[in-house]
């Protein structure tokens, strides 16, 4: 399938941001440093301004050997005080593409599976919030700088930020691992990781003086694709309280052993893996270096994504939120004005002239192109090009997931982040993607040695201050709120949003006709069984089908 092909190439560049099973010796660190006795064992972290932090604990097993592509398995309680005050590996990535998400040299182990906890002073029944880094399903760490959870704390959150199985560690489906499992499924370990340290967390954050009964999920990029995960799979319900979407989207997925949406199956992509890397099976891939195995497939393009299996996700994303089966919580969700400045492989070429560009719209959009042209109009082509890709893949999926989850009776949010300082804007990035994240976590000279550099100010940082209220303030009672901000009301209440610019303003109805126009065009590919509706647009667009009794798009 051709679709599938050209979405690996794309998919691969698309990168946002970025143990041991034995009690290792416990450090020599002064009698200050805090012990916690938890269910999973004792462990000792250390004093970090007002904070206590505890590094690298391990949540499962180590998914090594015969466990490599098995489901996380329990950690027993270790025996002594375990040392948590270094950090841990990362996930087994191959290596990463110049620019602003590469973060250098990382140590990494397929023994990764650990999760850091950031704890305030005095902590009692406090709010949690579990972070789940992005990076394409490929790339990423819980222990870069930039997750630092000291603002947090200052705010009297504790923060958890967790590893889980990336690429073809963490999503290879194959018919031979189905054969192995006693649901005849296979893939979604990644998804399953993160599921096992939500448990994890469930089960011992109460030790840490953490509420285990308000847990709020949040990610960005591949972190909000897993949250969105997590929001639709059973094995997840009941784990957490809240969710946070950064830049999500909501693209087809593969299906477990069916080809549909122009997608192979999930088991014949990885059939179509060993076959590409030379080997007979998984018991080969299970004998291969781990190092060596994830650089090969990434260099035969593997893309990692989550597998419709009926069972940890039953059905394509957009169809569980139509169905109301996700998980019943609050939701923010939101997306960068600038987002594709940083992923322009997603933007397609355009047409030279205005006329060419209306013209080739007209040929794929046939009766909606009127409506597209409206949003996206000729004669600024530039911008056209890059926000009618940016709605496409991010503005429409936040703007359904508030949508869906209103529908359900739970209030939702969504914001609009348009905040580009000088040094984005000097590098024509704007306020590109994954740009909201040092300001949520108030991470000031924190962020990678490529990253833009952000002005540290009174006004950037009182910028910063006031994000992070509104998510915290979600995270403790389903309400953002901002002692340096507007008001922030629901989705359902005139569409509201709020627009993150120079400083928080609170808007309604953002680019009315966005959302009808992208749904009614992700309605008629999806009813057709044929066509994806990942990301192409314009002039990469195949023709849009007919009009579909209950797609039409609605004002």
């Amino acid at each position: 399938m051709k679709i599938r092909a050209q979405f690996r190439t794309a998919f691969l560049g698309f990168c946002a941001l970025m143990y041991a099973t034995s009690t290792p010796p416990a450090s020599a660190a002064n009698d200050a440093a805090p012990v916690i006795d938890a269910p999973a064992g004792q462990l000792r972290g250390i004093k970090e301004g007002n904070a206590s932090v505890f590094r690298a604990i391990p949540y499962a097993l180590p998914p090594t050997g015969e466990r490599r592509w098995q489901p996380p398995a329990p950690m027993p309680r270790w025996d002594g005080v375990r040392d948590a005050q270094q950090a841990g590996p990362a996930c087994m990535q191959p290596p990463m593409a110049a620019g602003p998400y590469n973060r250098g040299e990382v140590k990494m182990d397929e023994d990764c599976l650990i999760l850091d906890v950031t704890v305030p002073e005095g902590a009692k029944n406090a709010p949690v919030m579990v972070w789940i880094h992005g990076g394409t399903l490929i790339w990423g760490s819980s222990q870069s700088p930039m997750y630092n959870g000291a603002e947090f704390a200052k705010r009297g959150i504790i923060l958890v930020s967790i590893n889980y199985r990336l690429g073809v560690l963490g999503y290879l489906a194959h018919p031979e691992l189905s054969a192995e499992s006693p649901e005849s499924i296979s893939g979604n370990y990644g998804l399953l990781d993160q599921v096992a340290a939500l448990k994890w967390v469930r089960e011992n954050i109460a030790a840490f003086g953490g509420d285990a009964s308000n847990v709020t999920i949040f990610g960005e990029s591949a972190g909000a694709l897993s949250t969105e995960y997590l929001l639709a799979s059973p094995a997840a319900h009941g784990l957490f309280d809240k969710a946070i979407v950064q830049s999500g989207y909501l693209f087809t997925m593969p299906e477990l052993r069916q080809t549909k949406y122009e997608e192979r199956s999930a088991e014949e992509i990885g059939t179509a893996l060993t076959t590409t890397l030379g080997v007979t099976g998984i018991s080969d891939l299970r004998q291969m270096d781990a190092r060596a195995l994830v650089d090969k497939a990434g260099a035969v393009r593997y893309a990692p994504y989550g597998t419709i299996d009926g069972k940890i996700l039953p059905r394509q994303l957009v169809d569980t939120f139509d169905h109301g089966e996700q998980a019943q919580v609050p939701l923010m969700a939101g997306f960068t004005s600038d987002e594709i400045r940083t992923l322009s492989f997603l933007a397609p070429p355009y047409p030279l002239t205005p006329d060419a560009y209306a013209y080739d719209i007209r040929v794929r959009y046939d009766d909606m192109a009127d409506a597209y042209l409206g949003l996206y109009p000729p004669q600024a082509l530039d911008k056209s090009k890059f926000d009618a890709t940016r709605d496409a893949v991010f503005g429409w999926a936040s703007e359904r997931l508030v949508r869906k989850q209103a529908a359900i009776g739970q209030p939702s949010y969504l914001y609009f982040f348009s905040h580009a300082y000088p040094a984005a804007v000097e590098a024509k990035l704007g306020a590109f993607h994954a740009s909201e994240v040092p300001y949520v976590f108030g991470a000031f000279g924190r962020t990678p040695a490529n990253w833009p550099a952000m002005p540290d100010t009174a006004a950037e940082r009182q910028f910063a201050g006031a994000m992070l209220d509104y998510w915290t303030s979600f995270a403790r009672d389903g309400q953002p709120t901002a002692a340096n901000g507007p008001d922030w009301n629901a989705f359902a209440l005139e569409q509201a949003y709020m627009n993150f610019a120079d400083v928080p303003v609170a808007g309604r109805q953002f680019s009315p006709g966005m959302y009808e126009l992208h749904e009614e065009i992700m309605c008629r590919r999806r009813a057709t069984g044929a066509q994806s509706w990942n990301w192409r647009t314009g002039f990469i667009a195949p023709p849009l089908p007919a009009p579909v009794p209950g797609c039409a798009a609605k004002p």
